[in-house]
């Protein structure tokens, strides 16, 4: 069975280049990762957790208020939301997993539950944003079909949908996390351990292909279409499509922040995938992902918290409906 290097204790999803890192050339820099480690990234994930969780809950409760507003596009947003409240959840436990050094004192269950909440706001996030993409790709180019075809009820089934596969892809994480002790960093950490190193590379290759550049293709057609149809049809935002417009600046600053929170940590993943496929790193460039890795898994958990942001800057009906519950409280 294939186990883990003192590398893996500092990413609670990512488990990767062990066998480069523990080269006996690399070694000089597996101490020096540590250190601002669990002072600082303790410190981003508290305020993620803190902002997150207070925006989401905060869109949750606006949307579900806005009962006239029950819209295909509220819909994808508030699961978006309610994913990434779940995720969010599991935040201060990681946070304390850093802070101890990755000493997990957590329990087993725990360790598995932290992760799932993970990978299924992982899947769950892009797949959300990829069908309000979609949404709003037939809105503008099939408006009078899309009206007829288009309701809140099919886009609570392809919701469901979306939430039973992201839940699937959480049964690696149930099967492999684990508590292990390990005695030459002293802790005893929450890690992944595969029965060979193959199905790490193909998880990882996986969450590449289907949880980042797959959606990202899919996303980008819906929206060079839609810029396309626009600029060929000077008239059509004279037409009622004010509204139109607008929850599509929003679903489009929402895609454009989970692109550029993500991009950078699918990069480094892949990269340790194609070195467990034997490409061969110089040390450099593993102590550049070694170092990075963290911060851009910071990067990425930061989307949970732009989100709601985005929702009130953007999203003109967010905020009078927010404004609009202000004023309702006694």
């Amino acid at each position: 069975m294939e186990t883990d290097s003192a590398h893996n204790l500092t990413t609670p999803n990512v488990s990767f280049l062990h066998h480069n890192i523990t080269n006996s050339q690399c070694d000089y820099m597996l101490p020096s990762t540590t250190q601002y480690q669990k002072k600082v990234i303790p410190t981003f994930f508290s305020l993620i957790f803190l902002l997150g969780f207070f925006g989401n809950m905060l869109v949750v409760c606006v949307l579900y208020h806005s009962s006239g507003r029950r819209t295909v596009a509220n819909t994808y947003l508030v699961n978006l939301a309610m994913s990434d409240l779940l995720f969010l959840s599991s935040l201060p436990f990681w946070a304390v997993y850093y802070s101890l050094d990755y000493n997990w004192i957590f329990g087993k269950v725990m360790c598995k539950l932290c992760g799932g909440l993970l990978t299924i706001n992982v899947y769950a996030s892009i797949f959300f944003i990829t069908c309000m993409s979609v949404d709003r790709y037939h809105t503008f180019i099939y408006p009078l079909h899309s009206r007829s075809s288009r309701s809140v009820s099919q886009a609570r089934c392809v919701s469901c949908v979306i939430w039973v596969t992201a839940a699937l892809t959480t049964l690696p994480t149930v099967v492999f996390r684990d508590i292990h002790t390990f005695p030459i960093n002293n802790v005893t950490a929450c890690v992944i351990y595969y029965p060979s190193e193959l199905w790490h590379t193909g998880f990882t290759l996986a969450k590449n292909t289907l949880g980042f550049f797959l959606p990202l293709v899919v996303i980008s057609t819906c929206y060079s279409r839609i810029a396309v149809h626009l600029m060929a049809t000077s008239n059509y935002l004279e037409q009622d499509s004010a509204r139109l417009v607008h929850i599509l600046r929003m679903v489009v600053a929402v895609v454009l922040a989970f692109f550029f929170c993500w991009f950078p940590f699918h990069v480094l993943a892949f990269l340790g995938a194609l070195g467990e496929l034997g490409v061969e790193w110089d040390c450099w460039v593993l102590q550049t992902i070694n170092k990075l890795l963290p911060f851009f898994l910071c990067l990425g958990f930061s989307n949970s918290a732009i989100n709601p942001f985005l929702y009130c800057f953007v999203g003109n009906h967010f905020r009078e409906r927010l404004w609009q519950i202000y004023r309702e409280i006694p």
